[in-house]
């Protein structure tokens, strides 16, 4: 699987994944593959988790979406991936079915989304979060969290947060590892005066 986790903290905004792609029992290394996990649209950045097939579905996905790809408040998003849930059954052969009494056909993806906006997570029912502080997507999620939550208050910024996360997943989840990808950015502040 993966770790992929978003941080803000005062002024910045920072995303970062771990690199390792597994495939069963076999794991494939930056050594024989650049894996990246985050990818741009814009000004956003997003992470993804789960099986590799996603990466570039939604990498050709989002893209082709041009001016439609919104991704800069909740509503926005979540109004994105119900486009994009459409043309992943359309245009890519989705398999929608996850469990048979499940309310509404699963987009199969889970992905983080880092912009001057905040934080946002998605999840497979195009259930759409917006994060104050950080969150955690992949099988490192639960180590990441925790390293992050400890490390909150005390780390200098989002990035030496994010990064903390990452390693904590790679450290003790058996499908991340290294190198990590990392993306910060600060925070736009509103002009004081006024003037636009």
């Amino acid at each position: 699987m993966t770790t992929v986790v978003v941080v803000r903290k005062h002024n910045e905004i920072a995303i970062a994944a771990d690199s390792l792609v597994t495939f069963g029992e076999t794991r494939l290394s930056q050594a024989y593959e650049a894996n990246r996990k985050i990818f741009q649209i814009g000004d956003s950045y997003i992470g993804l988790a789960g099986t590799t097939a996603h990466f570039p579905v939604m990498r050709a996905l989002l893209t082709g979406l041009g001016d439609e790809c919104k991704l800069h408040s909740r509503d926005e998003v979540f109004r994105t991936f119900c486009k994009a849930h459409q043309k992943l059954k359309e245009e890519y052969f989705l398999n929608t079915k996850e469990e048979e009494d499940d309310p509404y056909e699963s987009s199969q993806i889970t992905c983080l989304i880092a912009n001057p906006s905040g934080i946002y997570g998605v999840y497979s029912y195009r259930e759409v979060f917006a994060f104050d502080r950080f969150w955690g997507i992949g099988s490192g999620r639960s180590f990441a969290l925790g390293a992050m939550y400890a490390a909150y208050d005390q780390a200098p910024n989002a990035s030496a947060i994010a990064e903390l996360g990452v390693k904590a997943g790679a450290e003790f989840d058996k499908s991340s590892g290294g190198p990590f990808q990392i993306h910060a950015f600060p925070i736009p502040t509103p002009n004081a005066t006024g003037d636009s």
